[in-house]
């Protein structure tokens, strides 16, 4: 199972959205790096989404509940289908994964434009484990 990240414009589609839909089509994204990412996601694959913009944080978690299908709107664009999972008991701001050695080779911090991120599991622990739902070491 992979893991991923998500970023979204809180004021466009946030994860409140998601939690009153409880499952979403994820489109929009036209970068051929997120859209390669995308791509490689698979039927129960995690996905953290992000707020950017003022917010800046990972707010929730999410699953991928169908793999990637040519998006019906462009047939050039790739889409995935997602289930809302839990949100975050303390989102976990930029700011702090910044401060945080464990992130110093996170894509996020690297490519901060890219709207699709694929996340290693140890950045993946470390970011449940600030978001509170892991217990810290």
């Amino acid at each position: 199972m992979a893991h991923f990240l998500f970023k979204t414009e809180p004021s466009e589609y946030s994860y409140d959205d998601l939690v009153q839909e409880r499952h979403t089509t994820w489109d929009g994204v036209s970068n051929a790096l997120a859209l390669k990412h995308l791509r490689t996601a698979q039927e129960g694959d995690d996905v953290v989404i992000y707020h950017t913009g003022e917010e800046r944080q990972a707010v929730g978690l999410a699953r991928v509940i169908r793999a990637p299908y040519e998006d019906p709107k462009d047939p050039k664009l790739t889409v995935v289908d997602l289930l809302v999972a839990k949100r975050f008991t303390k989102p976990v701001t930029l700011k702090e994964m910044q401060a945080t050695p464990a992130f110093a080779d996170f894509e996020l911090l690297r490519l901060p434009r890219l709207s699709i991120l694929p996340v290693t599991e140890k950045h993946w622990t470390e970011m449940l484990r600030m978001a509170g739902l892991l217990p810290r070491r």
